[in-house]
């Protein structure tokens, strides 16, 4: 009987009908791909972040490594065909970009209300954090997850010893180097390590996209910059300096009335007097304008935190930020430093020097993934149950328990429609 209807299908029906099971196939393990790398259509889905299994390996480059042999083959090409050029688009010729200095003053004010909203809440909620490793868990009492990865976390069968933290273990923002002229002197050499002020890498993209501060000066340029065989030559700062010089000696030739220095310095003295007042009553003013009202402080700090996100992805997508692929050191402007502090993996090879590399928004700002706790007041999490819990963010996780509602985006990522079994119950689930 089997061989009567096999018999019955012809040459070209067996082609078909193998050809659809193949591409059956082909489509059942496509969608089991994407269901277990965690990419799918929805873009609201993201999946629990796991850490690097092998810290001795490279950090995954963003962009193919393909794209960036043929981004630098363009490159040379160009530079062959047209030695001497001026540099057309910023900020690569040293000018800002006019759409994102606002973008820029938001992001450095939504990082003051930020840290300004956590300090807040940590007096309410309290963070604890590991004291061999970098492990974060909100809540009065640590979890029982052993994931310590510390010194001597053998001896203790890898569980964490826990003690209060505060604003810097919610959030992390890694420092660099400042750059005065992120275009004419774009590298920091290694003796110059201990002169060149290190601030927060999310300051110094806003410093260079177009915020201004005292403390921290940068070169702003009116006339684009050339590039000479791929070398930047800059020819307004040598009429800049030919101007200084010639008004210098103006000045030594015609010298008015001296005036006391003890003036300027009573008046300059007077002037931080009463700035710092004014400061004063502004704080004051604005802590009772903010009143005890702990959710819509949360929501604050949750909207503040969106807002930095936000805006600096806008400034990436312009202003260059590298990380070293195996440590987390960071560098923004056009290249990375110089300077010999690696020590990371294979750091002897490179004679210290970073392995310089595009940078992700989870590497210019620190997130600290937490576990979700869907109770403070319940039991600690428990270490067989781990597969059931979610993670997020721990300015996310800290809003949430101050009243902020659950982000779409890390729902998902939360694993809010799973419901772990009890710790008495965990053989019977499969």
């Amino acid at each position: 009987m089997q061989r009567r209807i096999l018999s019955q299908f012809s040459p070209s029906n067996k082609l078909n009908f193998r050809f659809t099971q193949n591409l059956l196939f082909s489509d059942n393990t496509q969608s089991l791909n994407l269901n277990l790398s965690g990419e799918c259509d929805d873009p609201l889905y993201s999946d629990v972040p796991k850490p690097r299994r092998d810290k001795s390996e490279r950090k995954p480059y963003p962009t193919p490594m393909k794209v960036l042999i043929r981004r630098a083959k363009e490159e040379r090409e160009a530079r062959k065909a047209e030695p001497v050029k001026l540099i057309e688009h910023p900020p690569a010729n040293g000018l800002l970009v006019p759409e994102l200095v606002d973008v820029a003053h938001q992001v450095y004010r939504a990082r003051q209300s930020l840290l300004s909203g956590l300090s807040k809440l940590l007096r309410v909620i309290p963070v604890q954090r590991c004291r061999f490793c970098s492990e974060v868990h909100i809540g009065p009492v640590g979890h029982e997850i052993r994931t310590c990865t510390g010194p001597k976390s053998g001896f203790r069968s890898a569980t964490h010893v826990w003690r209060k933290g505060g604003v810097i273990d919610v959030v992390f923002f890694p420092k660099c180097f400042h750059l005065y002229d992120r275009v004419g002197k774009p590298r920091v050499v290694h003796d110059e390590k201990q002169i060149v002020p290190r601030i927060p890498a999310i300051v110094e993209l806003c410093i260079q996209a177009g915020v201004d501060l005292e403390k921290y000066p940068t070169k702003r340029r009116t006339k684009p910059v050339y590039s000479v065989e791929g070398r930047i030559v800059d020819f307004e700062s040598v009429i800049e300096n030919n101007e200084t010089e010639r008004s210098l000696s103006l000045n030594s030739e015609n010298r008015g009335p001296q005036v006391d220095p003890n003036l300027e310095a009573k008046e300059d003295k007077m002037e931080k007097n009463s700035n710092i007042e004014e400061k004063g009553d502004l704080l004051h003013h604005l802590s009772d304008e903010e009143g005890t009202n702990l959710k819509e402080l949360s929501i604050r700090t949750m909207d503040s935190w969106f807002e930095m996100i936000s805006g600096a992805k806008k400034i990436m997508e312009k202003y260059t930020v590298w990380i070293c692929g195996y440590c987390p050191e960071v560098q923004v402007g056009p290249r990375g430093h110089k300077v010999r502090m690696c020590r990371a993996s294979k750091h002897q090879s490179r004679n210290g020097l970073h392995a310089w590399q595009e940078a992700t928004m989870d590497d210019l700002i620190g997130p600290n993934y937490v576990w979700h706790v869907r109770d403070l007041n319940g039991p600690a999490l428990d270490n067989n149950l781990k597969r059931y819990y979610g993670k997020a963010p721990a300015v996310v996780e800290l809003c949430v328990h101050a009243g902020s509602p659950i982000p779409d985006e890390y729902r998902s990522m939360m694993r809010l429609d799973v419901v772990p079994p009890g710790r008495d119950e965990v053989d019977l689930v499969a």
